[in-house]
């Protein structure tokens, strides 16, 4: 489809540069030069009923164009559901990611800190490129999270103990999952071949998936790699409580500690997650910079626990907002996810604990941050990178009888998807009256869909297989002292 539209002016009824700080302001002409803002001009034109806002990011996603419950993976604890994304069938790498990124510009998200899935692991590079493509025809900015792991690869803790408590069916497959992987130096230089894919829409960071399943030393090299490079670094981080009992064993020091010593903890470093950090390890991300991904449907609809992001905002600790591949619609919308922490994390009965502000900080500037580093882009200002988000305020606000009612009470109530006019990249129109005209993403989607049912058909899932699997683990899980064993 490819029809990107360049625009040199948008006009809007109000601004809101930056929300829950500074009221809105308006009616406006922005005006874009060189894909940033390059004024806002009083505009007479009357009032058209629409807003702006700097365009949000997701700070955490995985870009499966297909969604897990298409395929049979319910949802359900972390540990037990991840094994079920197994299930995915077998499909193009291109269609995969396009479908996701133009769904994501759908639901109004500019940047997506996206961490890689492969299908295959020995074609990881080739899916980056599929990927990079994507990004490319699409127009949201993509941070492409190479993934890497070297430990644990069945459950976190004793291997042996797990494959003791799995059907005797099942051994084969699940020794052979602990023979399978790259070096740390094959896969540094993997992450320089993939950077070298990198466009104006798409760009590299490391991928340690998370500390359970990356030894000490592949997390140092890491570290070191990120130092040298600048390049940034993206991680799952004591998402569950099991990793959580886990860490505890593993290092009694503290694993947030034990990554500082290995040189993660810095402002290159964003992590995903942190439901099961303590007020001291906060205060030391903080300290060092670190942005945390808040990702409150995944975290519900996987039962692992809902962020202590009261503790983070008293820490000082930075946060952007995730969808992880989870909304709680499975729609991709990150203004109802946006309510969503803003309803979890305000503060009950009188006490004021998450601000309009922060929220509105926390999708447009941090959650950036974490996918394109301080690029200046979040706010609307003059000189800002021209990503902006247009909504029809029209269209929520049909009953309200105040003509004074602060927008941002308007958003933050009703907001959703089906009100987005526009989505602006770089000064590039990307989603008009709700719908991606970079793409055709429900030709992708129909296509995408259609590989994936024959997909399955040659191959469907082992039934027995899974249910055996996932009877080992919650017996593993259940027994006491499985995170003995680092």
């Amino acid at each position: 489809m490819s029809t990107t539209l360049e625009i040199a002016a948008v006009d809007v009824d109000a601004v809101l540069a930056d929300p829950g700080r500074e009221p809105a302001s308006g009616p406006a002409r922005i005006r874009i030069e060189g894909g940033r803002i390059a004024a806002f001009d009083a505009f007479g034109g009357g009032p058209c009923g629409t807003i702006a806002i700097a365009a949000p990011s997701n700070a955490h996603d995985h870009g499966r164009g297909l969604r897990p419950f298409a395929f049979g993976a319910l949802d359900d604890a972390l540990e037990t559901w991840l094994p079920t994304l197994g299930r995915e069938p077998r499909v193009s790498a291109y269609l995969r990611a396009a479908v996701a990124f133009a769904r994501m510009a759908e639901g109004g998200i500019a940047a997506t800190n996206h961490t890689h899935n492969p299908q295959d692991e020995s074609a990881l590079l080739e899916e980056a490129e599929a990927v990079a493509r994507a990004a490319h025809d699409v127009g949201i900015h993509v941070a492409f999270a190479v993934p890497f792991k070297d430990r644990n690869p069945l459950v976190y803790g004793d291997q042996a103990r797990f494959l003791d408590l799995a059907d005797a069916s099942l051994r084969s497959r699940l020794e052979a999952r602990l023979r399978t992987g790259r070096s740390i130096g094959d896969y540094l230089h993997l992450v320089d071949e993939i950077a070298a894919l990198a466009h104006e829409s798409f760009s590299v960071q490391y991928c340690p998936v998370g500390p359970q399943w990356v030894s000490d030393a592949s997390l140092a090299a890491i570290a070191e790699a990120s130092a040298l490079s600048g390049r940034r670094v993206h991680m799952h981080l004591l998402e569950t409580r099991f990793q959580r009992e886990w860490a505890d064993a593993a290092y009694p020091g503290g694993i947030v500690r034990r990554l500082d010593e290995l040189g993660l903890l810095s402002p290159r470093l964003s992590v995903a997650h942190g439901i099961y950090l303590t007020e001291d390890e906060c205060a030391l991300l903080a300290e060092r910079g670190v942005i945390v991904s808040v990702n409150t449907s995944s975290n519900l609809r996987l039962r692992s626990g809902i962020a202590p992001v009261d503790r983070f905002i008293r820490r000082g600790l930075a946060f952007g907002i995730g969808l992880d591949a989870n909304a709680m619609e499975d729609d991709d919308d990150i203004l109802r996810e946006m309510r969503l922490v803003w309803l979890h994390h305000r503060g009950i009965g009188l006490t004021d604990v998450l601000s309009a502000e922060r929220l509105f900080r926390a999708a447009a500037v941090d959650g950036r941050r974490a996918v394109r580093g301080d690029d200046g882009g979040g706010k609307l200002t003059v000189g800002a990178p021209a990503d902006l988000l247009v909504l029809d305020h029209a269209a929520m606000s049909t009953d309200v009888l105040s003509a004074t009612q602060d927008p941002v009470a308007t958003l933050l109530t009703r907001a959703t998807r089906k009100h987005i006019k526009q989505l602006i990249v770089g000064g590039r129109v990307l989603v008009e009256d709700g719908r991606c005209v970079t793409v055709d993403r429900a030709r992708l989607e129909a296509e995408l869909v259609a590989e994936a049912r024959a997909s399955w058909a040659a191959s469907p899932p082992d039934e027995r297989a899974a249910a055996q699997l996932d009877r080992a683990i919650r017996h593993f899980y259940g027994c006491a002292g499985h995170t003995d064993a680092v």
